[in-house]
């Protein structure tokens, strides 16, 4: 019992690494993909049908540069607690976002790497896009309990 609480407790920091490097690799692509067609990005926004015309495109434009902050946070270890508690709330905001339009009938690619808008109804992936942002959700509520990992500016800088 002792022993396997202690390769557990060796393991933490490892793991730690991987939902971090992880996550960071799942902003990076989304920032990346949106940042290249900010018009495209404003588009998804919109059909989602939430928000009010004049914060369509702050977001649309806004929400890749944010994505790549995290990325590089992320990246490099640095505010990771931090870090992990806001990529937590964009999940449950995206989450809430599609399960929303999936009630209200609407059919809509996310949007989330890239592209984005309205679709067939046949093409909607709903559940799988949910099942996604579960599992990063799942990896940033990890990072907020155990902030703690290798290769972690974090560390070097305590």
């Amino acid at each position: 019992m002792l022993s396997t609480r202690l390769s557990l407790g060796a393991s933490r920091p490892w793991i730690s690494l991987l939902a971090r490097l992880g996550l960071a690799a799942t902003w990076l692509w989304a920032g990346w993909a949106k940042i290249q067609d900010p018009a495209t990005s404003a588009y998804a926004v919109r059909v989602f049908r939430i928000l009010p015309e004049g914060l369509i495109n702050p977001v649309g434009y806004g929400l890749p540069a944010l994505e790549l902050g995290l990325a590089v946070l992320l990246l490099i270890g640095l505010c990771t607690r931090f870090t992990a508690i806001f990529s937590a709330a964009l999940f449950l905001l995206f989450m809430a976002a599609i399960i929303q339009a999936w009630a209200r009938g609407l059919s809509i690619d996310c949007g989330c790497f890239g592209g984005g808008g309205e679709v067939d109804p046949a093409e909607t992936q709903y559940t799988k896009e949910i099942l996604r942002d579960i599992g990063f959700l799942a990896m940033s509520i990890w990072l907020v309990c155990r902030p703690s990992s290798h290769l972690s500016l974090d560390v070097r800088l305590r």
